[in-house]
């Protein structure tokens, strides 16, 4: 719950900051000159950008979280089976013998969504969240592509 709180209170904080930045764009586009239209405009798509790419991460993150509730009610999900530092941190041999074995398991069965979750958790306790997402992102294409 900590991080969820967390995330929208990051996320309020920057809607506002992309309403300032959008008030400077609008407040430079009246000046006329070619420059400071130019800059105007730059400073307009900036936040469109932003805006586009904040609701993008939490559209994900809603269905990845579908996605692990479904898992969790079928009793899916990934038991932690991981071994931890005295820190707290994921040993790195033991997270990676975990996405051995759900490596394998994706490998037997490509087309199931929940091997792609469980694979997904497993890059992200190898710390690769790039491919972490990208698996995650594969889970949730099968999962909509069953519900056809």
């Amino acid at each position: 719950m900590r991080a969820k709180i967390t995330y929208f209170v990051l996320a309020a904080v920057l809607c506002v900051y992309f309403v300032l930045v959008g008030g400077r764009g609008v407040a430079l586009i009246p000046y006329g000159s070619p420059v400071t239209v130019g800059f105007g405009v730059a400073v307009l798509v900036l936040p469109l950008i932003g805006l586009w790419f904040l609701w993008q991460s939490t559209a994900f993150a809603h269905r990845a979280g579908r996605l692990a509730r479904e898992l969790e009610a079928e009793g899916g999900l990934p038991v932690d089976e991981l071994e931890r530092t005295p820190s707290g941190r994921v040993d790195k041999a033991s997270a990676d013998a975990v996405f051995a074995r759900r490596r394998a398991e994706t490998e037997a069965n490509p087309e199931d969504w929940r091997s792609w979750f469980r694979l997904a958790v497993a890059y992200h306790d190898a710390r690769d969240t790039p491919r972490a997402r990208k698996a995650m992102q594969r889970a949730i294409t099968l999962r909509r592509t069953a519900d056809g």
